[in-house]
């Protein structure tokens, strides 16, 4: 009766909630999936309409756009890579299967967009000393046909990008053309009433701040998740109270939160329980407890009483290998 590492094998409702949840990723990777080829469809058609429109025109909100467009594509096409990989079965070399894919995607969505502001920054700081004089009347049609792409767009990735970070990116991605297209659209009209051709550089700008202002935050939620840090929707200090606050339980250690993948997070604990706790009752009592609070089901409780003493090695915050006893 000294340790349990979560053997759920005679629990039939966990492994129906199991089965359920994982079923519940696969339609919507598959979703994902299909929208998101449709979404690269649309962007890559109006990619190099826009392109031959900034040409046309000589407008650098408009080739800004393009640009900004260019990397959607490539954010895409990496996004359904991520999709497609996330989808294969785990094996005994990856037992988490290609979860993580869709986080490093995410992250290069990221650094992408930052990439892309920077270089509109400074396309923008060129043309403002030296403006271009630009074909108003037509870059306003061209921007908005792509503010009706990018709209479009936008609405098919909208009932995923909260629960998946990948599809995120790329939303984000889209809005930030939305935004570009906007812009574009206002620089047209300031010039073709006042001809004022710095509002194209002016523009330009203010919609690279917007870009990188976005992609800062799924930067961050993508490194938390490399870094295996506590997701930002769970308070470690209340899963610990909900853990010791259940009848049976004496204490809690070794107490870990972080995220798989988008919409799978994971805990890893050791719980000292009393002498006369039955330990298959109290699994299962901190499983539904800990799913229902705060949306967690792949758990890892490790069982013991107060004489147990678990001696094993574990990772220090250095990385080093350390040997410790498993009471604290």
């Amino acid at each position: 009766m000294n340790a349990l590492s979560e053997p759920h094998a005679h629990d039939d409702d966990a492994h129906h909630a199991h089965d359920a949840h994982h079923g519940h990723l696969s339609g919507r990777a598959e979703r994902s999936r299909r929208r998101l080829l449709i979404v690269l469809a649309l962007t890559a058609c109006y990619m190099l309409a826009e392109a031959l429109g900034g040409w046309w025109t000589n407008s650098l909100a408009l080739m800004a756009d393009a640009g900004h467009m260019l990397t959607d594509v490539a954010a895409l096409v990496l996004a359904l890579v991520a999709v497609w990989f996330g989808a294969r079965p785990a094996t005994p070399r990856k037992t988490f299967g290609y979860h993580r894919l869709e986080i490093l995607a995410a992250l290069v969505n990221g650094v992408a967009l930052v990439l892309m502001a920077l270089l509109i920054f400074y396309q923008a700081y060129e043309r403002w000393y030296a403006p271009r004089e630009v074909e108003s009347n037509l870059m306003i049609v061209v921007a908005a046909g792509g503010l009706l792409v990018n709209l479009a767009c936008a609405w098919l990735l909208h009932g995923d990008h909260h629960d998946d970070l990948n599809v995120h990116g790329a939303w984000l991605h889209i809005m930030g053309d939305a935004l570009g297209s906007v812009g574009a659209i206002i620089a047209g009209v300031l010039m073709s009433v006042y001809g004022w051709y710095q509002a194209d550089s002016l523009f330009s700008a203010a919609i690279a701040l917007l870009i990188i202002w976005s992609s800062w935050h799924l930067i961050k939620e993508s490194t938390n998740v490399l870094l295996e840090g506590t997701p930002a929707h769970i308070n470690l200090a209340s899963v610990e109270e909900a853990i010791r606050s259940t009848e049976g339980v004496e204490g809690v250690h070794d107490l870990h939160v972080w995220t798989i993948t988008s919409g799978r997070e994971a805990l890893s604990a050791h719980v000292v329980h009393a002498p006369t706790a039955v330990q298959p009752e109290l699994l299962k009592e901190l499983r539904v407890k800990l799913h229902d609070r705060f949306g967690v089901d792949h758990l890892t409780l490790q069982m013991e009483t107060e004489d147990f003493e678990d001696e094993t090695f574990h990772f220090c915050h250095a990385g080093t290998a350390c040997f410790s006893s498993g009471k604290e």
